[in-house]
């Protein structure tokens, strides 16, 4: 009995991360092509027209996947985790505001906000002494106080170059070049900054309370 617990948290953790990946890459691929082909969807189905421009299209599409996403996620994992569910309700204010008053900014600075806004948060709880993301990630792994500050630290940083570098890319290069970035430089820039991670969450790894138990009886 004991023997096949663990197996079958290993196989549900080797899942979600997929998953994960699936449902947040997803709805970024269909943002692209629609940018990318949005002349030519327009073209062929006229009633997208109404939107305006082929980035406020893409935007329309990108809001219908992000709804699809969040769901999908709840019915196959189970949970729709809090970064994702803040980032699809932006999403879908900013992107409704982008198409309702026919102004693309909205949905440009919608990286800009989740990020600003998550850094706010972490970086606030830092200041109330709180390292908040120690409750997001706890049940990923653990950690000691002093590990979750400087990750904690680390990721409020990370998210303020993250809303900077999105302001400056939309500001000063083109849609195109602004939503490549968006799909094709974000996600990357996250993992290796999240695998640059692993020394210090390997330095303040802590042996959970209930191994510590098993290994004393």
């Amino acid at each position: 009995m004991s023997d096949s617990s663990p197996k079958k948290l290993t196989t549900e953790q080797k899942e979600e991360p997929f998953l994960k990946l699936v449902f947040e890459l997803g709805p970024l691929m269909i943002f692209f092509f629609a940018n990318l082909r949005g002349e030519w969807l327009m073209r062929a189905f006229p009633a997208l027209s109404a939107f305006g421009t082929p980035l406020l299209v893409a935007t329309a599409l990108f809001m219908a996947a992000t709804v699809i996403s969040l769901v999908a996620s709840r019915i196959f994992m189970g949970k729709v985790p809090i970064m994702p569910l803040v980032s699809g309700v932006v999403v879908l204010v900013f992107g409704a505001l982008s198409i309702w008053l026919q102004d693309e900014t909205f949905i440009k600075m919608k990286p800009t906000i989740v990020n600003g806004l998550f850094a706010a948060v972490l970086l606030g709880g830092l200041v109330f002494g709180r390292s908040l993301l120690g409750y997001v990630f706890h049940s990923a792994f653990r950690l000691d106080d002093e590990g979750w500050r400087k990750l904690t630290l680390r990721w409020g940083l990370f998210f303020v170059f993250l809303a900077i570098i999105n302001e400056v890319v939309w500001r000063n290069f083109s849609d195109d070049v602004w939503v490549n970035f968006k799909v094709w430089a974000t996600m990357p820039i996250t993992i290796a900054f999240t695998l640059a991670q692993m020394p210090l969450i390997m330095r303040h790894s802590v042996e959970p309370i209930g191994e510590e138990k098993k290994d004393e009886g």
